[in-house]
């Protein structure tokens, strides 16, 4: 039984699916946090970086969009075609352009844009300034593959793109010349607007959510539907009996007193998404940590101890972690470079047979996923597409305490750079009447073990008292002279 779960409040949507009761992905939209992922804007150039064949351009957001002129389009249009583009622009400071936002800004750096636009339907993306064709590699069967090919050239119209999408595949041809006319009728108005608008300016915004989840994930794989809040289950219902009409009695409403996550364990799942040790159910772990570069992910054994010899228990380790960093991938949509330091394994053919494993499953994953292969020093590189902010950056923010590093200074070090201070002080003027210093519990108590400050007492003939202060950060403290 395969299951989308939909939670809605006010405040924000969640999404989760689940297969036979364990949880595949995640997603979570926030009003506040609205995504800028596939909206299309009327912008203005601000900036031109010839260097790097780049641009900065105001789309009405607080932070201005970088854009790679010899950017590939977001479906994968082949370089060559993106390259003949390219050079087709020519951009300077004060022009009118329009672009698409094709990832979300994250940290310091403003959302990713591109002129090679690409608009989603439910079986097709059109794509207005790329003359290309393109098919779902999840369509497999060659001679579907043949006729989806031939209807695409047959009906994008002149000078467009199209992709099909892995939707269509059983596709009628009627219905596929509807969605291509749907799609070309949808560019026109966009056009239209580009030309009154004044820069800058929204033409066209992205689904929310609700309409993605309809439109990108609810097919015949998927055995229902649950939405836990009536009016979005009713809005849920007439999309599917536009786009599926066989779907919609698989849409339901749950009314039940127990909230629907908790139902379905979803909760519980939904905590360990954003914590950095990951168990395995052979008694290994995972060791998550992310960079501004890439992610890094380790394999532990943990208390995996195996059945025959070392090599078998590593390389079963090996193979049991290489499914969950696939899932983990998934929940966390985790993207750009990710590097896996499994645990050495003996023979070649386990290494190749590791990497053939992690190749198969990322055939699964909805976002392109590259298996590179296995360095000299024996760790496996992979490479993930991800546009949007994904469920961690929506849900946590950095720590205050440690301020991201996932780690503080320990209570000896906050007492050394303390007696550091004091000696500073002491070589500027002598504080006859002693000092006063307010830390944290930790600290203090280090300070009352270690006799530091009994010694810098002894050492500069004066008092030292040390009180707690409620509340302060654990690095943080204050130094007052007595008067």
């Amino acid at each position: 039984m395969k299951s989308i779960l939909l939670n809605i409040v006010p405040e924000e949507t969640r999404m989760a699916v689940v297969e036979d009761g364990e949880l595949l992905a995640v997603e979570v939209e926030r009003a506040s946090h609205a995504h800028l992922v596939g909206n299309i804007y009327k912008g203005r150039v601000q900036n031109v970086l010839p260097g790097m064949q780049a641009a900065f351009v105001d789309i009405g957001q607080e932070k201005n969009a970088f854009l790679y002129v010899g950017d590939g389009a977001p479906h994968d249009v082949p370089k060559d075609v993106a390259a003949k583009n390219a050079k087709n622009e020519k951009i300077h400071v004060g022009q009118n352009i329009i672009v698409e936002i094709i990832k979300d800004a994250t940290g310091t750096k403003g959302p990713r844009a591109t002129t090679h636009l690409s608009i989603p339907g439910r079986n097709l993306v059109l794509m207005p300034t790329a003359a290309y064709t393109g098919l779902s590699r999840r369509i497999e069967d060659e001679a579907e593959r043949s006729r989806l090919h031939a209807l695409a050239e047959r009906y994008a119209p002149e000078g467009m793109g199209l992709i099909v999408r892995t939707a269509a595949e059983g596709l009628s041809e009627e219905a596929f010349a509807s969605d291509a006319m749907y799609l070309a009728n949808l560019w026109t108005s966009i056009a239209r607007k580009f030309q009154h608008a004044h820069a800058p300016a929204l033409l066209y915004r992205d689904a929310d959510l609700l309409v993605r989840i309809v439109r990108d994930r609810f097919g015949e794989d998927i055995d229902e539907l649950i939405v836990d809040d009536k009016a979005a289950c009713e809005r849920v219902r007439e999309l599917v009996g536009f786009l599926s009409p066989a779907l919609v009695e698989r849409v339901q409403h749950y009314d039940g007193r127990e909230p629907l996550f908790q139902k379905y364990h979803i909760e519980q799942e939904i905590e360990r998404v954003g914590a950095r040790e990951v168990e395995l159910k052979s008694g290994g772990f995972l060791v998550i940590d992310k960079t501004e570069a890439l992610t890094v992910i380790d394999v532990n054994t943990g208390k995996y101890v195996g059945k025959t010899n070392l090599g078998d228990t590593v390389y079963q380790a090996n193979l049991e972690a290489a499914a969950e960093i696939l899932k983990q991938l998934r929940l966390r949509d985790i993207g750009g470079i990710i590097v896996v330091d499994f645990i050495d394994m003996e023979t070649d053919a386990q290494k190749a047979e590791l990497l053939a494993v992690l190749r198969d499953g990322a055939k699964n994953d909805r976002a392109k996923t590259n298996v590179i292969d296995i360095t000299a020093l024996g760790l496996v590189e992979i490479t993930r597409k991800k546009s949007r902010s994904n469920f961690e950056s929506v849900v946590y923010s950095a720590c205050p305490v440690c301020h991201g590093r996932g780690r503080i200074e320990s209570p000896e070090t906050v007492s050394i750079r303390i007696s550091r201070d004091i000696r500073r002080m002491e070589h500027k003027a002598h504080a006859k009447n002693g000092y006063e210093i307010a830390v944290h519990e930790t600290v203090a108590e280090e300070l009352r073990q270690n006799q530091l400050m009994m010694n810098l007492a002894a050492e500069f003939g004066t008092d030292i008292k040390v009180v707690v202060r409620p509340g302060i950060h654990p690095e943080t403290y204050t130094i007052l002279q007595q008067s």
